[in-house]
């Protein structure tokens, strides 16, 4: 049985990839600023980390075969003041840089990390029908630069014996919390909110596909980057009004909210829900990686049969 070591486990995807790694057949550790506060999960233990004063469990690291790092504040969930942008920044950057040098510090065996990374690399869409793909240089942007140091930090802790691959995802799709829940709160109302002129392209994936990306990931040699998105981008219209049906059948009315709204409630914020952001999902295709959801259209109706 291989273990799995887990930053950020106790989040939306760390929830769902640790109980999918558990079906896989392998031994979880979540690190986290509070073991002992944590659930009771068969197949789960949890470790202690501090990522500000750089501490780390070194026996739960040297015993973990594959390191799965997700941790990083939310980039929606506060306003971009100041502080909050370098907390976004640091705790990226410095939950990488613990587990660099603790790996060059002590004897382990890590086969690989694989590290979340976002889209938001590539900032928005420059020329209508181009796909971004991995080769694309980071945005110049504070989301652009912001993952790039993110990829840069976690590089630091490549080796011989550890390679490192990094996911740059895109919207999450799931039927718990997370970017449909946004979508649907209007639709409670019967009201289908397309954000601003609805043409934005949304770049989504199923998590899902997410967590079985992450597997891919471990069980081939993959290494660099990869965009963790579906293969067939969507309009934020079409993303709207396919929700809306499969919730509301012909009960809604389809309702424009216009950008300075937007502007208004999320401030600088409002750039990654405004911006059209095409990205390509052909490098991991050809490494392998069959969708489940390669369309909007199956993963809605998958994510709200139980709606």
């Amino acid at each position: 049985m291989q273990t799995v070591l887990i930053t950020g486990g106790t989040g939306l995807v760390g929830k769902a990839l640790r109980q999918y790694l558990i079906h896989k057949g392998y031994k979880i550790i979540i690190l986290t600023r509070s073991p002992l506060h944590q659930e009771d999960i068969k197949g789960v233990t949890y470790a202690a980390w501090d990522i500000k004063r750089q501490s780390i469990d070194v026996k739960a690291l040297q015993e973990s075969d594959f390191i799965i790092h997700l941790a990083g504040a939310g980039v929606i969930d506060k306003k971009w003041t100041p502080d909050y942008k370098e907390e976004i920044l640091n705790s990226r950057t410095q939950s990488s840089k613990l587990l660099a040098d603790t790996l060059k510090q002590y004897p382990n065996k890590v086969q690989a990390i694989i590290s979340s990374s976002a889209i938001g690399w590539y900032g928005p869409d420059k020329v209508s029908g181009h796909f971004f793909t991995e080769d694309d240089h980071a945005a110049p942007d504070f989301l652009g630069q912001t993952c790039l140091q993110w990829e840069k930090s976690i590089e630091e802790a490549a080796s011989d014996q550890t390679r490192i691959c990094k996911l740059r995802t895109g919207i999450v799709l799931s039927k718990e919390n997370g970017a449909l829940e946004e979508f649907s709160k209007p639709l409670r109302l019967g009201v289908g909110a397309i954000i601003g002129t609805g043409r934005q392209v949304v770049s989504w994936i199923h998590l899902d596909d997410l967590c079985r990306m992450f597997h891919h990931a471990i069980v081939n040699p993959l290494h660099g980057s990869f965009n963790a998105v579906a293969p067939n981008p969507v309009t934020n219209k079409k993303l709207t009004l396919t929700l809306a049906t499969a919730l509301r059948g012909k009960f809604f009315i389809p309702i424009h909210i216009p950008t300075f709204v937007i502007r208004m409630k999320l401030g600088t914020r409002s750039v990654e829900v405004l911006k059209s952001s095409t990205v390509s999902a052909d490098k991991i295709l050809s490494f392998g990686y069959t969708f489940l959801f390669p369309t909007i259209d199956s993963a809605i109706a998958q994510l709200t049969n139980n709606k």
